[in-house]
């Protein structure tokens, strides 16, 4: 788009290794921090690399397919990390994350599908880490209608933030997310339909998250 953003359409599944640990939510073994495990494959990680650093965009966005952030799972019989996203290839994301946070990327953002929930997530080297330096925000969208309405309330969310440091919004009802960019931030409405299956149902703006240009960190708008 221009100066104002350039996109990275990232395939996390074709060149992917298979997921550490049997997949399902585990714990970061050994198995998860392999450095061979990888998302993107070695020639699309080179492309990636080169690509972030050729470009003159203000914004500087990957999308992609399954979500970024290092965010623990409790519930009630497993926990862990998502073998199938990014903590599957441990090694691999803080690598890019490195990446994107030594060479100075122009303000990275992360968009990701393919999950049945809204999350905002600041993004960091290692999001464990809640006292480092944020690097990008990832923006999750739900699905639109798939496995019909959501909840309203997600239960234990004040136990899963408190967990997760990166995360800033969780909400899983269905609907899509609506991007407004300028050269001076970025914006992102998290617009949900309250009945899927009702002819002319209620559309509502859930919550709102800004970026703003050279300062990364979601920020409530």
């Amino acid at each position: 788009f221009g100066r104002l953003a350039e996109f990275f359409v990232l395939d996390t599944r074709q060149y992917r290794s298979d997921q550490p640990n049997g997949d399902g939510l585990k714990p970061l073994s050994e198995e998860a921090w392999k450095t061979t495990n990888s998302l993107l494959g070695r020639q699309q990680r080179g492309w990636l690399d080169a690509s972030l650093l050729d470009s003159n965009a203000t914004w500087n966005v990957l999308a992609q397919q399954v979500m970024f952030a290092m965010v623990e799972i409790n519930l009630r019989d497993r926990s862990g990390f998502s073998m199938d996203q990014w903590p599957g290839a441990a090694y691999e994301r803080l690598a890019l994350m490195r990446f994107i946070a030594d060479r100075k990327v122009p303000n990275p953002v992360v968009l990701t599908g393919d999950i049945h929930a809204n999350w905002v997530n600041d993004l960091r080297v290692d999001d464990r880490q809640g006292d480092s330096p944020v690097v990008a925000t990832e923006f999750v969208g739900t699905s639109i209608s798939s496995g019909g309405n959501g909840p309203k309330e997600v239960k234990n969310l004040d136990k899963l933030t408190a967990l997760n440091p990166c995360v800033k919004f969780h909400n899983q009802e269905r609907g899509y997310v609506r991007c407004v960019v300028t050269p001076d931030k970025w914006t992102s409405d998290y617009v949900v339909v309250e009945d899927v299956k009702a002819v002319g149902g209620n559309v509502l703006t859930r919550a709102s998250f800004s970026v703003e240009a050279g300062k990364p960190g979601a920020q409530p708008s």
